[in-house]
């Protein structure tokens, strides 16, 4: 398992003639996110670009201030810069143009040259350039062998960003696509940084009390289908809004996640309503060989992982979302009863 040379190479070809280049998170980023761009902003300031790295469209996330870098973001979305500015933006952990920004529908300038690298499967292209590795567990680990394949040094604020990308997308080495080669990765960015430690400590260790509020409310809504195989939780706009719960404390995924460890689960989904009639969709499940999420998630427009997968339902009510959904599931697996 190794990455495609050819387009690294083209990839690094376009990086070392641009001038002004722009990163960005997506919305609500997790360790994976903030991680390759904080990375890949270090690499390309020690060559001698000029490189904007945008938060996009949430606040950082409070549990990564203390990675190398997290002060040089820019608090702005896409919308809040002239994106005729930069002549190459490197898109990174996003797979689809909605995953850039939620706000609006996005158009390039034609004098912006676009790049992918991504872990996530590429349902239509929306760049001149893909590295699409589905089989790696995080873009991270993409982003490191890409920055070994050029001779990119890697420095140990890249190796903390690198680190704790991997270390947060593959759950801390345990979810599938993990392999040897991720354990020696990490064995090396370690070595650079012996801090890892600290990095885990803040990521896990960084709630607030709304935090628990919202995982009560959520958790109280669970209701299972399909001969308890299946669990949904689900939280809509008003009970966020009357609970006064703040975006950050919001997350679908580690929902699911929890879900899918109740024995008899096969599949975790969690609905969460963040705008009226806009839902986030998050899906795990125990066993990506008997049951592949990401096929549900594509029925209904989305994508992901075998294991792991996503979309966001717009105009449509939570009760309708999920009914939505369990009709998917009915189609993608009828033997589900």
């Amino acid at each position: 398992m190794s990455i495609n040379k050819k387009i690294s190479k083209q990839i690094w070809k376009e990086i070392k003639k641009a001038k002004n280049i722009l990163l960005t998170f997506h919305p609500n980023p997790d360790g994976d996110s903030v991680g390759n761009s904080l990375a890949l902003f270090h690499a390309l300031i020690k060559i001698g670009k000029k490189v904007t790295l945008i938060s996009g469209d949430s606040p950082f996330p409070s549990n990564m201030t203390t990675l190398p870098g997290s002060k040089k973001v820019i608090k702005k979305n896409i919308f809040e810069i002239n994106l005729s500015d930069f002549d190459l933006f490197l898109i990174t952990d996003i797979s689809s143009l909605d995953r850039i920004s939620r706000i609006e529908p996005i158009v390039f300038p034609k004098t912006l040259k676009t790049i992918l690298i991504d872990h996530h499967i590429l349902q239509t292209p929306f760049t001149d350039i893909s590295l699409v590795e589905s089989s790696y567990p995080a873009t991270c680990q993409i982003v490191y062998e890409f920055f070994q394949l050029n001779k990119v040094k890697i420095t140990p604020e890249i190796a903390a960003c690198l680190f704790l990308g991997i270390y947060s997308d593959t759950g801390g080495f345990k979810y599938p696509n993990t392999s040897e080669k991720t354990f020696l990765m990490a064995a090396n960015l370690v070595k650079l940084y012996p801090k890892f430690n600290q990095l885990i400590f803040e990521l896990e260790n960084n709630d607030h009390p709304d935090r628990l509020k919202f995982l009560s409310l959520i958790l109280s809504s669970v209701e299972t289908h399909f001969s308890d195989q299946v669990a949904i939780a689900s939280l809509n706009f008003e009970t966020l809004k009357q609970n006064n719960l703040h975006q950050s404390s919001i997350g679908g995924s580690e929902i699911a996640n929890l879900l899918k460890s109740i024995t008899g689960w096969q599949i975790g989904i969690s609905l969460i309503e963040h705008q009226p009639n806009t839902i986030k969709a998050s899906f795990r499940t125990r066993d990506a060989s008997k049951f592949d999420v990401s096929k549900i998630a594509n029925a209904l427009g989305g994508g992901g992982h075998k294991a792991a997968a996503g979309l966001a339902l717009k105009d449509i009510s939570l009760p309708e979302a999920k009914n939505k959904i369990i009709e998917a599931i009915k189609k993608v697996y009828p033997r589900l009863k």
